[in-house]
């Protein structure tokens, strides 16, 4: 059976997210990182970044929350949270899919730690450029491909909760409101959040 190691309030909400929306029988192993557990010998073997999500399916682990996005969705198909690899929608999938830890989360850090990083140097460009085109990209709707939910929203989706809705370190924008309004309603969402609540 597939294992999620997970913690609250921590990135471990994508996965969660995640497994909840593809229906796939999983365990969760709260994996307490107030207590140093990510730190632990056995952990270390499933992800020796010694971080919150990891993912054990069978001989195969990960870590990082948008692989453990990837490696689902591409090793489950049936799930439909990604498009199939001859389909054109796949390339526009894998960029929105790596947008969160590439772009938002740096962006946010730029934004809440007031580092000055030229545009022609930062691998994101700038904060506002992020999310300028991000929200280009969300007012065509409802999901990011389009009519299609994926596994990019949950990516995306994650980040902007994070970012817009729970702390406040991006300023709110109508895109970003009913783009988070609409993964809030989505159940499997719910259950995640009911999950990390405890």
């Amino acid at each position: 059976m597939i294992k999620l190691y997970w913690s609250p309030r921590s990135r471990s909400f994508s996965t969660l997210w995640l497994m909840e929306e593809s229906g796939l029988p999983y365990e969760r192993v709260l994996t307490d990182i107030s207590t140093g557990a990510q730190k632990a010998p056995d952990y270390l073997k499933v992800n020796p970044m010694g971080k919150v999500p990891a993912l054990a399916d069978g001989d195969a682990a990960l870590g990082e929350a948008a692989a453990i996005c990837a490696y689902i969705a591409d090793r489950y198909p049936e799930t439909k949270l990604a498009p199939a690899v001859t389909d054109p929608r796949r390339a526009r999938y894998l960029q929105w899919l790596f947008f969160s830890p590439s772009c938002i989360e740096p962006a946010i850090i730029q934004i809440f730690t007031k580092i000055e990083v030229p545009t022609s140097t930062a691998a994101w460009g700038s904060a506002t450029q992020v999310f300028d085109v991000l929200e280009a990209a969300l007012e065509k709707g409802p999901w990011i491909l389009g009519e299609e939910f994926s596994a990019a929203d949950i990516t995306i989706g994650s980040g902007l909760n994070f970012a817009v809705r729970l702390f406040k370190m991006v300023p709110s924008r109508p895109a970003f409101d009913a783009y988070i309004a609409r993964c809030m309603a989505r159940p499997a969402f719910q259950r995640a959040e009911s999950i990390a609540a405890g």
